[in-house]
């Protein structure tokens, strides 16, 4: 097998890659011909969304750019195949091929994050976590139950042992980061089936900092007593200390599960490391592919071995098949991962949400915890008389794609918002570096100080409703237009 980091397949989709785009027009146009025969209407939404993308700043933290051949490989028959259970273990016959690319992703998924286990089969990130929680209910609930019970098996329970076995597992506790601080839903919260599963208590942030206060966190472990703590974020601008994560889920004997969804590029990438990469530190790992890590999309658990049999569970416990032409192209990604240009990508992903950060401050934004040190920046509106929905639709009307957020301890609520969550990932994918995202943070801040809440008929301002003066998305659009023309996406690649 080719060395992956000699490889320049997906190190960089402008420059080095236009070989690949150019080779790839053909069959793209091609493929839409093909596709125009059966719907016209979904080979011009096709079209047009490549259109819609090449036009805008594409802006939204959990958002990238897949490469051509990430792309392609999902194109393929792999889609047709059934494969239930793991590799040479399926319910389904007929399946060595599937294997192999289960088996080849698995293997640069271990070994780009130096994991001991990697599943690869989740089809999305709460699935993810879905297999992640109950891989740890399994191994932390079931197995000491069943030798309690005196069974050898789930398969030997009787009815009143299953009682006994569904009480042990929906008492069970979890701890996740607020979702105004910057935790996710699939984190315990009711609205998901997380918050279903267990009794969740949320961590927040430093009221003042907006950081988190590991002294309070370690406090409040140590009174709630939870089975797991769950370390991760979707809209947190700064890294997190996994080793002290996991030294206060030993002091509370919790296990430490870490959602690295959003940061597993810098991750992958070499950004974090240290007590600032959570693999060492967690005993179970999830994550997308498709965030900063620039694959197709889907879900991956990494864990250690005590884990890995619970997690190797995840079909049929809570997937259903896997979908094979995904899991071929999760592998190129991971080899894509394992190069010197992504490493380089990752740390321009970085380098440039601070430069993004700083040119927002210095034109009068408001961001929480001040900065960012990670791939994302949240900014809140308030200062500018706007709510999140207001500032997102006016942002977007500008050829922005952003999207709301809550800040801490937010007056809006999760609808509505006070904040704007952007970063940098997409744009770096094309190419920005630091004097495209000032230019950028110019741009937003032009936006938002030109756009004015409109009043309600009782009078009062709404919270939805908004007008721009007249010519900024205009005048935005046109200038967006002269940086991203000068980074193309998939360079070489025409459709007409």
């Amino acid at each position: 097998m080719t060395d992956p980091a000699e490889s320049t397949t997906g190190v960089d989709l402008s420059a080095n890659n236009i070989d690949i785009n150019t080779a790839a027009a053909p069959v793209y146009r091609q493929m839409l011909d093909i596709i125009a025969a059966v719907e016209p209407r979904v080979a011009e939404a096709t079209r047009q969304e490549l259109v819609d993308q090449r036009a805008s700043l594409k802006l939204i933290a959990s958002e990238n750019y897949a490469s051509l051949p990430v792309l392609m490989t999902m194109g393929t028959w792999l889609s047709d195949k059934y494969a239930e259970g793991t590799i040479g273990h399926r319910f389904y016959a007929g399946c060595r091929n599937i294997d192999t690319v289960e088996a080849v992703a698995a293997e640069h998924a271990t070994a780009l994050f130096g994991a001991e286990h990697a599943y690869v089969q989740p089809h999305s990130g709460i699935d993810a976590n879905l297999v992640a929680y109950w891989a740890i209910l399994q191994h932390r609930v079931e197995s000491p139950t069943l030798e309690r019970l005196g069974a050898a098996t789930v398969n030997d329970l009787t009815e009143s042992d299953w009682e006994d076995l569904r009480r042990e597992f929906n008492r069970q506790r979890v701890m996740g980061m607020s979702l105004d601080a910057g935790g996710h839903l699939t984190h315990g919260f009711r609205h998901n089936i997380s918050g279903k599963m267990f009794e969740q208590h949320a961590y927040g942030t430093d009221p003042t900092t907006g950081l988190i206060d590991y002294d309070a966190l370690r406090e409040a472990a140590r009174e709630f007593k939870p089975l797991i703590i769950v370390a991760g974020y979707s809209a947190y601008p700064r890294r997190v200390n996994f080793a002290r994560m996991r030294d206060i889920a030993d002091e509370v004997g919790a296990t430490l599960m870490v959602d690295m969804a959003h940061f597993a590029g810098l991750v992958a990438g070499k950004v974090f490391t240290g007590e600032e990469n959570p693999v060492p530190y967690a005993h179970v790992v999830s994550s997308t592919t498709h965030k900063s890590l620039r694959g197709p999309r889907g879900g991956f658990v990494l864990s250690t071995k005590d884990y890995a049999p619970a997690v190797d569970k995840g079909c049929p416990m809570v997937l259903g098949g896997p979908l094979g032409h995904v899991m071929a192209a999760k592998a190129l990604a991971f080899a894509e991962a394992r190069t010197a240009g992504f490493q380089a990508y990752a740390q321009s992903v970085a380098d440039n949400a601070k430069a993004l950060a700083e040119g927002l401050l210095r034109r009068g934004a408001q961001l929480v915890t001040g900065g960012t040190d990670n791939h994302l920046v949240l900014i809140d509106v308030s200062n500018f008389g706007l709510t999140g929905r207001q500032a997102e639709s006016a942002l977007l009307d500008s050829g922005i794609v952003t999207n709301r957020n809550s800040v801490p301890r937010d007056p809006n609520g999760a609808w509505y918002t006070s904040g704007v969550r952007i970063g940098t990932p997409a744009l770096t994918t094309r190419g920005f570096g630091a004097a495209e995202f000032d230019t950028v943070a110019e741009l937003i801040v032009d936006v938002l100080k030109s756009t004015t809440p409109t009043t309600t008929s009782a009078g009062a301002a709404s919270k939805a409703k908004y007008t721009i003066a007249d010519g900024v998305p205009e005048k935005t659009m046109s200038r967006s237009a002269e940086i991203l023309d000068a980074h193309p996406l998939y360079p070489g690649l025409t459709l007409d």
